[in-house]
């Protein structure tokens, strides 16, 4: 029997993670606008908030390979950029900068120092930065710590040094913060417990008098070395440190954060503390004691305040106040400590406060908040305590304080990001019958528990559904002149007539536009500066800017089947297999090319590319015929209509559409030629933009109903609307330029077009049965 198994297991994400363990603010892309960064797991996402809108948007979305455990964001003096310091599993740190132009990260630095893994004396699971940008110290759970010093070279570039360290044996961490100094040298606080005692004591005795402390590492910038400066016993419960302001700005040092309380501590002042408020109500027990477990620090011109989070989500907005000098100026000298009751939120892993106003709680379970200021609680009738009232040493026992906890007044939620963690269970189950399953699953904790389904496919907002008289059997978006930003008219086709709708503040219908209604319709274009076309099954109307209308009809006994068209170019494709083409010429009318090609079969379909800037054609016409085939004809005044590759399928084509496309390999962009068949296939095919060959040929199977192919718009990049038994949307991946083929989460569509009003600038608009989309 062999000893290892024939079955290999292929691991494919089909969700990035949800949950975020530490988010970062800073002004990444060098513009005075901040961006948000979170880590979830392996993945390292930046966020744009749009404060006009209240959004936030992902901007790029990138995998480590590995497991981030701590983030932190520098700046160096005098520059506009922030930096991101990453401590993960790897036994490295790692320095990346955020490169706006092409959307990516740039990795700096990376600097190996211990082991992967996550370890308890390899450095990673603290990290903090002086606050000028000077330096870092990275820490592991016990004993080691090494501090790096960051600068500039001549070159302007971000160097590092080689790590100086700050091990202390037998020692655990607790938290690590970096002290504001100003530019004195850089300071880090750091919460100590030295076990040596515990470990060799086996009554016990020793754990239970072992002291926690603050202790103070300074790195001497001029002697290049780091000493331990300063250390103090703190409450045995504390858990957590927040920076205090230096310099001109406050008193620097740190809130100490334990059970039940809150000091500030500093070297050079005295200890304050205040208790954590507790909640009062029937339904609450007064005789349980709360922990910070979140926190941020905001600064405001000439002032600062710190919100503080319970484990119950109660936010508490702790302020300092200074001793004032006979001017009325703060000396830094700290007077007291106050706390009160702000507003609840979920209980978050992360608190950024965003200058423009916004508060981002990344949630520990359930979907991530942001919120705006409405005000910031200094009107209130909310209970102030202060550390008058309290006594600084931690043993002294004191009255707790107590509040009501209310609904949110001073902040208001503008968006709720979703977010699965954390995921209970799940299900795979088709239960609306689609294409593809569905996954059922259970998410969230207590009263934040949700039930999702989760679908294979792009979201699609339905602005507008409307039910039409009849049946469509297709759909036009057009412009009036070219320069015109936004359409004008939907044109409706039926088996019987055309239906045209104005697109203003409402959608009417209009008959004054010099279509032809009593006919369907097979196509609609802006043509050159400001005239259209209609292309019918008895001819081409050309409907000029002063509602001229000159008519092309079809020889006797026969009938368009198939058109195409550009802003400058017809082709049309009539029932007796002879292709006619047409090119605009300088005075604004349409030309007729005298020799016509006569097909083998019946054509099915037909397509021209959009004109080239600074070309006056598109070089191809795709023919799609029912023998199964495409056949490329060049397009060239030379050689009008010759055969120049052809390509066999499997089912006759149904539709085919050529688009330049952003491309991973080239960097620039490539003619592609998408084909759709009646057996329900998508192929995707080269087309040489020089000799007009066809290459490299992808396929995908989209559903058992003829494709039918549209050239669309997303985020101002081209992409295709594939309709089959379900809408597919193929576009360039922004970040890989990589060529996606993804299922819309939406109803089926029969015909499908660009839509662009001042209401929806880039839509689409569709055909499900008798409804307009």
């Amino acid at each position: 029997m062999a000893t290892t198994s024939s079955m290999f297991m292929y691991s494919l994400t089909i969700q990035p993670p949800t949950s975020v363990t530490q988010a970062i603010l800073g002004q990444f892309a060098g513009t005075k606008e901040q961006q948000i960064v979170t880590a979830s797991g392996s993945r390292l996402t930046i966020h744009r908030p749009d404060p006009t809108q209240g959004k936030i948007s992902i901007i790029l979305s990138q995998d480590v390979f590995g497991i981030i455990r701590t983030l932190a964001a520098f700046r160096l003096a005098g520059s506009s950029k922030d930096f991101i310091i990453i401590g993960s599993d790897s036994g490295r740190i790692t320095i990346v900068e955020y490169v706006p132009a092409r959307n990516r990260f740039n990795r700096l630095h990376l600097e190996t120092f211990g082991k992967s893994g996550i370890r308890r004396v390899i450095p990673g699971q603290y990290l903090a930065v002086d606050p000028k940008g000077r330096a870092c110290l990275i820490a592991s759970a016990e004993k080691n710590k090494l501090v790096y010093v960051l600068n500039r070279n001549a070159q302007a570039e971000l160097t590092i040094s080689s790590p100086l360290e700050a091990h202390k044996p037998q020692t655990l961490v607790f938290a690590l913060v970096g002290l504001d100094v100003g530019y004195e040298n850089p300071i880090f606080a750091v919460l100590e417990v030295d076990y040596t005692e515990c470990d060799q004591d086996p009554t016990g005795q020793a754990f239970e008098e072992v002291e926690k402390s603050l202790v103070y590492y300074e790195l001497d910038l001029g002697l290049n070395h780091v000493v331990r400066k300063w250390s103090d016993p703190v409450d045995r419960t504390a858990s957590m440190l927040l920076q205090v302001p230096g310099g001109s700005d406050g008193p620097s040092g740190v809130l100490v954060c334990g059970i039940d309380n809150i000091t500030y501590r500093h070297s050079n002042q005295d200890a304050f503390r205040v208790p954590i408020p507790r909640r009062r109500g029937v339904t609450e027990n007064p005789e349980r004691k709360r922990c910070i477990t979140a926190g941020v620090m905001h600064r405001m011109r000439g002032a600062f305040f710190f919100l503080l989070q319970s484990e119950d989500g109660d936010l508490f907005k702790v302020t300092i106040d200074m001793v004032e000098d006979d001017g009325g100026q703060p000396t830094g000298e700290v007077k007291k400590l106050k706390i009160k009751y702000f507003d609840t939120v979920p209980i978050a892993s992360t608190l950024c406060i965003l200058k423009s106003g916004f508060l981002f709680v990344a949630s520990e379970t359930g979907n991530h908040h942001f919120y705006q200021f409405e005000k910031l609680g200094d009107d209130d009738n909310e209970a102030e305590f202060d550390s008058d009232s309290f006594p600084a040493d931690p043993t002294e026992p004191y009255t707790p304080a107590y509040f009501h906890p209310r609904g949110s007044e001073n902040v208001n939620l503008v968006e709720s990001i979703d977010s699965m963690n954390p995921q209970l269970d799940c299900k795979v189950a088709n239960l609306t019958d689609e294409d593809a399953p569905q996954i059922y699953s259970i998410c969230g904790s207590g009263a934040r528990s949700s039930f999702r389904t989760l679908k294979h496919g792009l979201e699609v907002n339905d602005i507008v559904d409307s039910e039409l008289p009849s049946v469509p059997a297709a759909v036009w978006t057009t412009k009036i002149t070219r320069n015109d930003e936004f359409d004008a008219y939907i044109v409706l086709s039926f088996d019987n007539g055309t239906l045209v709708l104005s697109i203003g503040e409402t959608v009417e219908e209009v008959t004054d536009t010099g279509f032809l209604s009593s006919a369907s319709t097979l196509a609609v274009q802006q043509l050159g500066e400001d005239a259209l076309i209609q292309v019918h099954p008895k001819g081409i109307r050309h409907i000029r800017a002063d509602r001229r209308v000159n008519e092309w009809p079809v020889p006797q006994h026969r009938s368009i089947v198939a058109a195409t068209t550009n802003e400058r170019q017809v082709a049309v494709a009539l029932s007796s297999g002879e292709i006619v083409y047409f090119e605009m010429d300088s005075d604004g009318s349409l030309a007729e090319y005298d020799e016509k090609r006569e097909m083998s079969g019946t054509v099915t379909c037909l397509s021209l590319g959009e004109v080239p800037e600074g070309r006056v054609r598109s070089q191809y016409l795709a023919v799609g015929c029912d023998d199964s085939t495409v056949r490329i004809l060049s397009l060239d005044p030379e050689s009008t209509l010759e055969n120049k590759s052809v390509q066999a399928l499997t089912s006759a084509p149904s539709a085919l559409s050529i688009m330049a496309m952003p491309d991973s390999t080239s960097g620039g962009s490539t003619l592609y030629l998408h084909i759709g068949l009646y057996s329900g296939v998508y192929l995707r095919t080269v087309l040489d933009e020089i000799t007009g060959e066809l290459s490299d040929t992808r396929t995908r199977f989209l559903g058992p109903k003829p494709a039918k192919l549209f050239r669309v718009s997303v985020k101002g990049e081209p992409a295709v609307l594939a309709l089959s038994s379900r809408s597919w949307l193929g576009y360039s991946d922004p970040q890989t330029k990589n060529f996606m083929l993804t299922p819309l989460s939406y109803v089926p569509l029969e015909w499908g077009s660009n839509f662009s009003s001042e209401q929806c600038t880039e839509g689409m608009v569709g055909i499900q049965g008798q409804n307009l989309r």
